[in-house]
């Protein structure tokens, strides 16, 4: 268990024994009950914050440097509840339909162009004519193509800020509107994180 983990759980109540050294049969009562739920939260807690810390180890040093002990607890502690699983899933997986939509799209562009330069050279219409109409299709092409690549990198812009606000209002650190580059790049990171803990915790569940 590992000195952060530890310095973390001051944030849990530990007014209680993790080992029962007495032999005697007791009833289970509302205080041993919530004892019990204290440590399976403290337990918890501990593996979340540890798992953590070994995933912001495997990243370059300059993100480490971004991603202090204390987001890191406080990260750990809202993974408590396991329904921001499911909101970061929610969220991935909407960002994978747009990204299909758009690419399909783009593809459906290039294709339309490419279908009209093939009608131009199979025309009847003679050179030098058919050369000059050809690079003047292409040149219109390459301008629609980049409209769009435009057009695209706003709609993930916008889609990204709606990611941030919605796990900034569902009071997930480190998350909040931004355009900055290098905040965004440590959201993503943490992002990851939530995938893989939600992935590890599958896995145990499924023990």
């Amino acid at each position: 268990m590992s000195v952060e983990s530890l310095q973390c759980s001051g944030r849990i109540s530990s007014n209680y024994s993790l080992v029962d050294v007495s032999n005697e049969i007791r009833p289970v009562s509302p205080t041993m009950a919530t004892s019990d739920n204290q440590n399976e939260t403290q337990s918890r807690l501990y593996f979340l914050n540890e798992q953590l810390q070994k995933m912001v180890k495997e990243l370059p040093r300059k993100y480490q440097q971004r991603i202090p002990n204390e987001l890191l607890c406080e990260l750990a502690e809202c993974l408590l509840d396991k329904t921001l699983y499911s909101i970061v899933k929610e969220l991935t997986d909407i960002q994978h339909v747009t990204e299909k939509q758009m690419f399909q799209k783009r593809l459906e562009m290039i294709n339309k162009h490419s279908v009209g330069i093939q009608k131009l050279l199979k025309s009847d219409l003679v050179e030098p004519g058919k050369t000059e109409m050809r690079l003047k299709l292409q040149a219109e092409h390459r301008k629609n193509l980049r409209e769009f690549d435009k057009k695209i990198v706003t709609e993930l812009d916008e889609k990204r800020r709606e990611q941030q606000n919605t796990l900034h209002m569902a009071g997930v650190p480190g998350f909040d509107i931004t355009d900055d580059a290098s905040r965004i790049q440590v959201q993503i990171r943490l992002c990851d994180f939530i995938i893989r803990l939600s992935q590890i915790d599958k896995k145990s569940d499924e023990v």
